[in-house]
């Protein structure tokens, strides 16, 4: 008898998910979660039925056991799954930051995956319709950040399908970080980049399902046919580890939920001289710099931040900035996630670090304004002003987004 590679790869993955499940003697968490993918194969894909399907997704887009969606599907006949598209970094996941995979035949599938990285409006929706799919699916983990840039390719997708006439699904996931509030600066449109093409706070808040709706309701000129399959049992107020999710690093440089909770707030870093701790296995949690020592860590707990000690920190990256060299700095450690708040407490570590060492500068290309999305927290810091002063800054821009925001949200 002979076995197709689709009804082999079918057995292949109930065999494995069996064999993986925890013993019922494990501890996980007690809430449960159906995450948008669970969702959507527990209705029979019913949804996808008639369609021939591509899918933007990466190495997040999994099950519960870790298997991912598009071997899943491609399993599965009642899907008819034509084609993948790989954001940055890739759908696999091999590239690191500013890059991508580019085009191939995924070797697990056979599937063609296209290169969406870089592309948007009529150069992407050519790339759809070569594809000859019908519907676009997304799927990828989101940690919250404007300037993380796959809620931008959820944008350019959208914008995408629509001009290539194609329907556009959206499947939701947790934002790590909660949805409790929009926090930072809200984009500035002539800041507009891949890191932020269209006015939303520094720290959004939302899920990629609330995005598009938003999106779709706030930005695109024409909307896309759209649909969103949303999660069941996600809270606002919850963080990522109340739920027996898996974790799946959307990027190399975003090992744990420890990280996104943090990213909105020290990936500033990456626009000044200051290692943003890339080519350490905290990145994001550790800062610092040839020259620095333990003032910034002094001059940072003196603020009383809500929720974060600080801990004088000395480190050797192994790339990025300061490749190789021992450099000093600090530690964040959130004690009180509640009470954390990641934008005020990068802001506040831009002014204390400026305050404490002569070397401190801004990256020479400005890229600073472009993920605070103006001019703004730059000129405020460079003319003295202190934590305080800066987030007074964009008060009344984020309130005005809190406003549009609180329209599109879908959970509690």
């Amino acid at each position: 008898m002979r076995l197709s590679r689709r009804a082999l790869l079918a057995a292949t993955t109930a065999a494995a998910s069996l064999a993986s499940a925890p013993p019922a003697s494990a501890a996980t968490p007690t809430k449960k979660l159906r995450t948008g993918f669970e969702r959507l194969s527990a209705a029979g894909y019913a949804l996808l039925d008639g369609q021939r399907v591509g899918i933007v997704t990466n190495p997040t887009g999994v099950t519960r056991d870790v298997h991912h969606i598009v071997d899943v599907m491609h399993a599965d006949n009642r899907v008819n799954l034509g084609a993948v598209f790989g954001p940055e970094h890739g759908f696999r996941g091999t590239a690191q930051a500013g890059g991508s995979e580019g085009g191939y035949d995924d070797p697990a599938t056979g599937l063609p995956v296209y290169d969406t990285y870089l592309k948007s409006g009529r150069p992407l929706a050519d790339v759809f319709t070569a594809s000859g799919v019908d519907t676009v699916v997304f799927d990828i983990q989101d940690v919250g950040a404007r300037f993380y840039t796959y809620i931008w390719t959820l944008y350019d997708c959208m914008e995408a399908a629509q001009l290539a006439g194609k329907r556009f699904v959206v499947l939701d996931r947790p934002n790590p970080a909660t949805g409790r509030a929009a926090q930072g600066p809200v984009l500035h449109k002539e800041f507009a980049t891949f890191v932020g093409r269209q006015p939303i706070s520094q720290a959004h808040g939302m899920t990629v399902a609330e995005l598009a709706r938003l999106f779709n309701g706030e930005f695109l000129t024409t909307p896309v046919p759209l649909e969103t399959v949303l999660m069941s049992g996600w809270k606002r107020s919850e963080f990522y580890d109340a739920w027996s999710l898996p974790w799946v690093p959307p990027s190399p440089n975003m090992p744990t939920p420890d990280t996104a909770l943090v990213y909105s707030g020290t990936c500033l870093f990456e626009g000044t001289n200051l290692s943003e701790g890339r080519g350490t296995t905290r990145p994001f949690e550790l800062l610092g710099a040839e020259g620095i020592d333990g003032r910034w860590a002094a001059a940072a707990n003196e603020l009383a931040l809500p929720g974060v000690h600080f801990r004088e920190a000395y480190f050797a990256p192994t790339f990025s900035k300061f490749q190789g060299k021992t450099i000093g700095g600090v530690q964040i450690h959130v004690h009180d996630r509640a009470a954390y708040d990641p934008v005020r407490t990068g802001i506040a570590l831009l002014v204390t670090a400026k305050k404490v060492w002569s070397g401190f500068g801004w990256r020479s290309d400005n890229w600073i304004d472009k993920l605070t999305g103006s001019t703004g927290v730059r000129t405020a810091i460079d003319a003295g002003a202190g934590t305080d002063e800066v987030v007074a800054g964009w008060q009344e821009e984020l309130a005005a987004f809190r406003r549009i925001r609180k329209e599109y949200l879908l959970y509690k």
